[in-house]
């Protein structure tokens, strides 16, 4: 029998920090001086999770409600910026939208690795925003911008885990799909078979883009 789909929440088994995801507990409450009321609905990604007993189930993004509850954790205060209801909404779409983006590009990746593994999942991932990584600030020697910010994925390839290190470039103005970010996607540089894998791939980019100047 093929494993049943599933639509969970993260995991969080106590109050403290969800190790998976690096949020606390879902709040869905709203804060005390709030100026308008926001949303409680979740979105379900396309995104497979690690599940204990491997049935299929995917990661919920979070509530305009708890976005809201996350940036004000962060410090982050509403009466500093002219912020409107629709804004929260559209705040939520564009962070759903690149994480969708994110996952593609993960995927282009593990299908080098098809035969060893058909179902890739996502087991955990956090952001690092400030702690730029070495291809960031070779970008940034050069004249490049520095990303906005930085996430950390954890892909279980069938028993196998391969970190991924994702560097999100603001990509100018929105698209109608709530794009707007530049994404450079890779896996991280800490074991042979990662380092073998990014080879491949700059040889074949270096490679396919030669001969289409050549045509």
């Amino acid at each position: 029998m093929p494993p049943q789909v599933q639509k969970s929440e993260c995991p969080v088994q106590h109050d403290d920090v969800n190790p998976l995801n690096m949020m606390p507990a879902p709040n869905q409450k709203p804060a005390p001086d709030q100026p308008f009321s926001l949303p409680t609905t979740r979105q379900v990604s396309t995104i497979p999770k690690v599940t204990e007993d491997g049935s299929r189930d995917f990661w919920v993004y979070p509530s305009q409600q708890m976005f809201w509850n996350a940036m004000l954790r962060k410090g982050w205060r509403w009466k500093d910026d002219d912020l409107k209801q629709k804004d929260m909404d559209d705040i939520i779409k564009i962070h759903n939208a690149n994480n969708e983006q994110a996952w593609l590009e993960v995927l282009k990746w593990e299908a080098l690795h098809a035969k060893e593994c058909s179902d890739p999942r996502l087991k955990s991932f956090g952001g690092k925003a400030t702690a730029y990584s070495p291809r960031a600030r070779i970008r940034n020697w050069m004249g490049y911008e520095l990303p906005f910010d930085r996430h950390d994925w954890i892909v279980d390839r069938c028993g196998k885990e391969v970190r991924y290190v994702i560097d999100y470039y603001d990509g100018g103005s929105i698209d109608t799909k709530y794009q707007f970010a530049l994404l450079d996607v890779r896996p991280a540089m800490d074991s042979v078979e990662n380092v073998w894998d990014r080879m491949k791939v700059a040889w074949w980019r270096w490679m396919y883009s030669n001969e289409s100047i050549i045509k």
